[in-house]
């Protein structure tokens, strides 16, 4: 039978001189024939024993992984063809042996090049099991599982031409210390990515999730991805800013972690209050104030304290005594209404200071954490807190301060009598 011939030795040969007898169609026929043994291989693989090989991998409980293997079992079949025409192209009759050591070197070629794939692939499998741990995130590892990809297609590259030579790789190897100073300029960012990826990841710098800002980048939002050569940033408007890993070494970038982690985002805003508006409080002014419940044990307390201090100084309380003052009313009721929202956070700081005075009025400043990190949650807090101030800032004799706009000037104007407009309108003499 014909089935029965070996492809090795000379098989094919005898096969072909039983039915030819010109030379190159003994050598056409010793080609067709080992083709076909060659497809038949294939079909064999991959029909039977690839199926048999994935249906046994779909018991298993994690389909992902299956997938992933079948993937790479498919890919390392096609070495079965290869391996068939490299040995049973030696038998072919009257072919030159270059051609025979030519068509081995590329059968060499093509199993390396094979080999090298399916081990890429194995290591983004890798790369994928590793990314289900719960911890995954803090430490990634795709800039290594992508370096370990960079030297197997390195050491394969080298692999396949020193086939195609037929010559040793230690030759091709001795002649890269010649190349060392080209390689080093060639692979600058690689070399330079990899230094920062160990450092990003022993320092804990970066992970997948953070929001960071990189100004220099106009990068603002949640790094998506942290490879070799990149980190990928979504910006809050959806759009992708890209940033080469080592300038999160060399440059400075603002990670709000801590923030998140800490359970409260802070709120530092200001208040620029009119100093003209500043006085002090007499009896009826406390008795307005005493309205506001959060504000009576403030005022309790401090009456008390005034006049016992009066008392005992011999002040009247006018001139030489002490007196309360809107402006420092108005502060300890705002540290008592924050003191009573939920959504500040009370184990954190909170302050109610003054900064210094300018041109533009006295800032009241507000030092606070909302108990949320979520920005619109954030920014609704902040918002009603400082709604809510502006509103009830008049109730305190307290006038905030902006510059003149178009329509305070237009009621200026308006408010000037007519012969006094003329007077400041009229050009002066000379």
């Amino acid at each position: 039978m014909i089935t029965n011939l070996p492809v090795s030795g000379s098989g094919i040969a005898m096969l072909a001189r039983a039915y030819v007898r010109e030379p190159w169609m003994q050598s056409g026929l010793a080609l067709l024939l080992l083709g076909a043994f060659a497809w038949v291989a294939n079909w064999v693989a991959k029909r039977i024993a690839l199926r048999l090989l994935l249906r046994m991998l779909k018991h298993l409980p994690f389909h992902v992984e299956a997938e992933h293997i079948g993937a790479i079992v498919a890919r390392l079949s096609n070495i079965v063809p290869a391996l068939v025409i490299q040995a049973g192209i030696g038998a072919v009759p009257h072919l030159p042996g270059e051609a025979i050591a030519f068509v081995r070197s590329l059968c060499t070629a093509f199993i390396i090049l094979t080999n090298a794939i399916a081990l890429s692939g194995f290591l983004t499998l890798l790369n994928d099991l590793y990314q289900r741990r719960p911890n995954a995130a803090n430490r990634p590892i795709k800039g290594y599982v992508q370096l370990g990809k960079l030297l197997v297609y390195g050491a394969a590259a080298i692999l396949i031409i020193a086939a195609l030579m037929d010559q040793s790789p230690l030759l091709l190897l001795s002649g890269l210390g010649a190349m060392a100073a080209v390689l080093m300029l060639v692979f600058k960012d690689t070399i330079l990515s990899l230094v920062a990826s160990v450092q990003i990841g022993s320092n804990d710098m970066v992970r997948v999730g953070d929001w960071i800002e990189m100004p220099q980048f106009d990068a603002n939002g949640d790094v998506i991805d942290i490879a070799l050569h990149t980190v990928k940033i979504q910006n809050f408007d959806k759009t992708i800013t890209t940033i080469p890993t080592h300038r999160l070494i060399s440059e400075s970038f603002r990670n709000w972690r801590g923030m998140s982690e800490s359970g409260g985002r802070r709120i530092m805003r200001s208040l620029t209050i009119d100093q003209n508006s500043v006085r002090f409080l007499d009896e009826r002014d406390m008795e307005h104030m005493a309205r506001f419940a959060v504000l009576r044990p403030y005022l309790d307390a401090k009456r008390q304290e005034i006049e016992q201090w009066n008392g005992a100084h011999g002040a009247d309380g006018t001139v030489n005594g002490r007196r309360l003052t809107n402006i420092g009313t108005f502060r300890a009721y705002v540290l008592a209404y924050l003191q009573s929202r939920d959504d500040i956070a009370r184990d954190k700081t909170l302050l109610v200071r003054q900064l210094a005075p300018s041109e533009n009025g006295l800032p009241l400043e507000i030092y606070a954490f909302a108990s949320s990190t979520v920005w619109a949650e954030y920014e609704g807090i902040q918002a009603d807190i400082f709604d809510h101030l502006i509103a009830i800032l008049p109730d305190f004799g307290l006038r905030l301060f902006q510059r003149p706009a178009g329509t305070d000037l237009a009621a200026l104007a308006a408010a000037t009598p007519e012969p006094e407009r003329r007077e400041q309108q009229a050009p002066s003499a000379v």
